[in-house]
């Protein structure tokens, strides 16, 4: 391995890992994760998500007198991920501008890694700890989904993809995908465009009556593709139009969907020409279900004893994006997320501090030595 803590970031954001194409880097912690004594296997994810590999599952054998602790990240980046070239700026680590940095997620893959190398060159006492890379968690939380559960036995979990170091978040929504294709009918824009039902605008109609941007402090709504239309001089008979809506609570995100897709039937039925009438297939979805941690669990509290003990921030939030901490959760495993100290993730602009790395380190050693003392 590397022999510092920025060496080693650097070097994993230099492995490219764009979604599904996670192998290279999985190797890399493969021999890692080996040669710090841990058990590493594989999962058949890859068959499902047809990616280059399955998430990566290892364990390491610590303290007896309590159950294991899972740690979480996920291997994959966004798009664009290929060639990074990562910048030292002082205390800031940075892309050169062209790509992202992929300080998400590989800044919780670095904390927990160097976290428990530490602890175990420095002797230090270690719960049982089992390690969860999965893969294509940015294109839907793939590899959570697809995950073999059979080979964890670890009842508590914590995910690290969030961003300010200490704090926790004990909550998200649920997400539905939202595809409707409007259907008119073709005609000759400039020769007889009377004859035509244009799709595009039947589309633009409904979407202008859609609640979009946050309908209230649980619930979301956005249209974010609209493709349709073949040349200028044609009426389009067919455009699509891909969104999603989240919500804290069920029933809401069930209305907002249902209402969503009755103003789609609404407005096909207004427009009709020569016995053609517009149409509208609606697909609803559920891409991942909410969980909510009570901030009075055991397992939040001992989080917010260790960034109290390191003077961090210890606050506790719902958030707004899924993780793979959704799926865990729906899978009985019981999980919040962690902030690493990433910033402007997804953006060019991407960048993460040394000191939030270092401290992000300091809080999993923190964390894992008093979960090794908690008594169940």
């Amino acid at each position: 391995m590397e022999k510092s803590l920025i060496d080693y970031f650097l070097t994993l954001v230099q492995i490219d890992s764009e979604s599904k194409n996670e192998l290279p880097l999985a190797q890399k912690l493969k021999s890692d994760l080996k040669k710090l004594g841990a058990k590493v296997r594989f999962d058949h994810a890859a068959e499902k998500t047809g990616g280059t590999t399955g998430n990566l599952i290892a364990s390491f054998s610590g303290e007896k007198t309590t159950p294991p602790i899972l740690l979480c990240a996920h291997l994959d980046t966004v798009v664009p991920g290929r060639g990074i070239k990562p910048v030292v700026d002082g205390d800031l680590i940075k892309s050169d501008g062209t790509t992202i940095l992929g300080a998400d997620d590989k800044s919780g893959i670095v904390q927990i890694i160097w976290a428990i190398k530490e602890l175990i060159e420095n002797n230090e006492n270690y719960p049982s700890i089992e390690i969860l890379f999965t893969v294509s968690e940015e294109i839907g939380l793939c590899g959570a989904k697809n995950c073999d559960f059979s080979m964890l036995k670890a009842k508590e979990c914590l995910t690290f993809d969030s961003h300010d170091v200490g704090t926790i978040m004990n909550g998200a929504p649920s997400q539905n995908n939202l595809r409707f294709k409007v259907h008119g009918k073709k005609a000759h824009a400039g020769v007889e465009p009377e004859k035509g039902l244009n799709a595009i605008r039947i589309a633009s109609e409904a979407i202008a009556a859609i609640p979009l941007g946050r309908i209230d402090k649980e619930t979301t709504c956005n249209i974010g593709i609209i493709s349709g239309g073949a040349a200028t001089n044609i009426v389009p008979d067919l455009v699509e139009i891909k969104g999603e809506a989240r919500s804290h609570n069920e029933e809401k995100l069930t209305k907002l969907s249902n209402d969503i897709s009755d103003i789609f039937r609404d407005v096909v039925t207004k427009h009709k020409v020569n016995g053609t009438q517009a149409k509208v297939d609606i697909e609803i979805d559920k891409s991942y279900s909410t969980f909510y941690i009570d901030p009075e669990d055991p397992l939040i509290l001992l989080a917010r004893q260790a960034s109290q003990n390191l003077k961090f921030p210890d606050s506790v939030y719902k958030g707004g994006g899924g993780s793979d901490a959704n799926i865990l959760n729906l899978h009985g495993i019981k999980t919040i997320v962690i902030g690493t100290g990433m910033k402007d993730v997804h953006t060019l602009q991407e960048n993460i501090s040394i000191t939030d790395l270092k401290n992000g380190v300091l809080w999993v050693k923190e964390f894992l030595r008093l979960y090794a003392e908690r008594k169940n």
